[in-house]
């Protein structure tokens, strides 16, 4: 098979993991940028170009589409799926998980387990404290809807506290979510990575002391952990509400069970696998292989 890694990076860790998966399973792996892709449009004969060439010869597509170029990233990626390529991520399901409150909205719907959350559109004064009091009043959780691993994420311990970060971010015109605290997390999550309806792997990830946010870009550190039943299941019926057949779910444990707080359509690799010393790459790989070829892979030891 021909496989194309959708990647504005080449260099980075989860571009070369899979690029290295690809070719270790005997495949032709290529590295495309998508922002470098023209999208071309006529009737019946979608096209991507790249320097003047059609990209025509694809079995499958990894889309690894950054958040700041969501847009163009999924307009790349539906062009290839009317052209009939396969794709580990549809354009349609990287949009809906990208989208904060729609994703909450979907998992709500889907019965997934969440933290209290409430949005309004620029709440007048008096209601800022009425969205604090319904997740529960302080300590509240304040995050961007446009924030990516960490950035634009507040812990508000008091309510004059919240309501201050609160305005601040709408009088910079910023949407945000308020979100109840699970103080029993003690600062850490789970992420669960799903591919193709299993659960391959999952760390532990655990905030630096004095921060609530575990994530390793922010100098947490991860362990690997066996799931619980119920938190496997969460993850699969996470990415499954949301379309996603390759997604990384953060989970947090609480006294009611793991409660999701994000859906990531474009997970990355060098945590996850340098925590578990799972061949989680390859697992990708084996899923494009199931689905195109029908084959079930042999991931025996990876």
């Amino acid at each position: 098979m021909r496989i194309a890694i959708l990647s504005t990076n080449p260099d980075l860790y989860s571009t070369q993991r899979l690029l290295t998966a690809v070719r270790e399973r005997n495949h032709e792996g290529v590295i495309v940028n998508h922002l470098n892709c023209h999208v071309m449009i006529e009737g019946g004969r979608p096209t991507v170009l790249l320097d003047g060439q059609e990209l025509d010869q694809f079995d499958a597509i990894i889309p690894r589409i950054g958040a700041s170029v969501t847009d163009y990233g999924c307009a790349v990626v539906r062009q290839f799926e009317m052209m009939k390529v396969f794709t580990t991520a549809k354009s349609q399901a990287i949009m809906r998980a990208r989208n904060k409150l729609r994703s909450l909205q979907v998992l709500s719907k889907a019965g997934v387990g969440l933290p209290k959350t409430v949005i309004a559109n620029h709440p007048k004064n008096g209601n800022v404290n009425r969205l604090i009091e319904l997740v529960g009043g302080p300590p509240v959780v304040i995050k961007l809807l446009e924030g990516t691993q960490g950035i634009g994420v507040v812990l508000a311990e008091t309510a004059k506290a919240a309501r201050s970060t609160i305005e601040a971010f709408y009088g910079l015109k910023k949407h945000v979510l308020v979100q109840e605290f699970i103080a029993e997390a003690r600062g850490s999550d789970i992420r669960a990575f799903v591919v193709g309806g299993k659960v391959v792997g999952a760390m532990r990830r655990q905030g630096i002391d004095g921060e609530f946010r575990s994530n390793l870009h922010r100098g947490g550190n991860a362990i690997p952990v066996i799931l619980t039943e119920q938190e496997e299941q969460t993850a699969i019926n996470a990415s499954r509400a949301l379309g996603l057949k390759v997604a990384g779910v953060d989970m947090l444990p609480s006294d009611r069970g793991p409660l999701v707080l994000e859906v990531n359509s474009s997970p990355g690799l060098e945590g996850i696998e340098l925590a578990t010393g799972i061949n989680v790459a390859g697992h990708i790989i084996a899923y494009i292989e199931e689905k195109i070829l029908g084959d079930e892979s042999d991931m025996v030891g990876v």
